[in-house]
């Protein structure tokens, strides 16, 4: 917790268009996951994240998902779906 709360610092005080982070909420509980979705939700509004999860929580606030699993043949296969669109059209 105390490296992901340095990096948030880091990602304030130094913006960036972006961001990449891979697995970084894996070893979270529930309440400190929350904490971070709600930093995700702040830093999005200034740049855009790039986050590798198994996390169903923090899926589910992304505006676009993409999954790769290995086909029978070995061979990766890439599906994205975007969150926002499928959101809009049941409205």
């Amino acid at each position: 917790l105390a490296a992901v709360a340095l990096l948030v610092a880091i990602f304030k005080a130094r913006p960036s268009p972006f961001y990449i982070l891979d697995e970084v909420e894996a070893a979270l509980d529930d309440a400190n996951l929350g904490r971070l979705l709600t930093v995700f939700e702040q830093l999005r509004a200034s740049s855009q994240l790039l986050v590798i999860t198994h996390q169903k929580r923090t899926m589910e606030i992304a505006d676009a998902l993409y999954g790769v699993s290995m086909r029978q043949d070995g061979v990766s296969a890439v599906v994205g779906q975007r969150v926002g669109d499928r959101a809009a059209a049941a409205v």
